[in-house]
């Protein structure tokens, strides 16, 4: 059904206010990471007066930003690489086996979907203890690997159904095994899926703060968001240096957005039209 002009006006409308508001702090937070301390209290959403870089020279030589970047970098792209990798292969496994077993796997899995695990926090705490893992970071791995699995198998398992099971069937007549076929068959397709799931898990690890504050006392192995959080006190906090940490913090994830973008799309899509 095609639109009138009044209904793509109003359709545009809608965007572009929303756009405006989501983007609102975004600017915020930038504009005001370039102000003295004063300034932010004084003009939050206007330009800068008095343009300064102080906070973000304070971030990188005193701040230890890059020990806290590399340790986040670290642990997102491990957990992504082992929550794609292993998820893709219970999807795969998942969307071919038909039985009641296979259905109540899935079902198992989606239900963590629906349980926070941060109700287990003291009996992980007891594990990472025992396993020598406390006060690394390594602690955050298996725990990050275990949030992104359901959502991956949701998502991928989903996508994977709706792929013609004459491809697969084609290919083990010309005599390719299961590894083969996932390697070189699913894996270049699920390209819009594994976005879309990146996109989703990355959020959610890159600024995590639960799991680094209750693992994590080491100067070390700090992540963005445990190093943040030190820089708001009970008395006094330094805005232009924490806005400063935040706005860095965020760039990783608006690049990996932009690049993904058109495949998240398409994941976020697939599975709602099966043919």
């Amino acid at each position: 059904m095609k639109m009138n002009r009044t209904q793509k006006l109003l359709t545009h409308f809608i965007l572009a206010t929303w756009t405006l508001i989501v983007l609102f702090p975004v600017w915020t937070l930038i504009v005001d990471s370039f102000k003295p301390q004063k300034e932010i209290f004084s003009s939050p959403f206007g330009l800068p007066q008095h343009f300064t870089l102080a906070g973000y020279k304070s971030v990188w030589v005193n701040g230890n930003f890059g020990i806290y970047f590399l340790n986040t970098f670290y642990v997102t792209i491990i957990s992504l690489a082992l929550i794609v990798f292993f998820g893709s292969l219970a999807s795969y496994a998942l969307a071919k086996w038909n039985s009641k077993a296979s259905t109540a796997f899935y079902i198992f899995f989606i239900a963590g979907l629906m349980i926070p695990v941060r109700l287990g926090t003291i009996d992980l705490i007891r594990i990472m203890q025992f396993l020598s893992l406390q006060d690394t970071i390594w602690s955050l791995i298996p725990v990050y690997v275990a949030m992104g699995m359901p959502i991956s198998i949701f998502i991928l398992t989903a996508f994977i159904d709706t792929l013609p099971k004459e491809m697969f069937d084609a290919a083990k007549v010309d005599g390719a095994s299961e590894w083969r076929i996932y390697f070189q068959i699913v894996m270049p397709l699920l390209r819009p899926a594994i976005a879309t799931v990146a996109i989703f898990n990355m959020m959610k690890i890159w600024n995590d703060f639960w799991f680094p504050l209750v693992f994590i006392r080491a100067e070390k192995s700090r992540t963005i968001s445990l190093g943040v959080s030190l820089l708001f006190g009970q008395y006094r906090t330094d805005w232009t240096r924490a806005l400063s940490t935040l706005s860095l913090a965020a760039v990783p994830i608006l690049i990996l957005y932009i690049l993904l973008s058109r495949e998240f799309i398409k994941g976020l899509t697939a599975g709602a039209v099966k043919g």
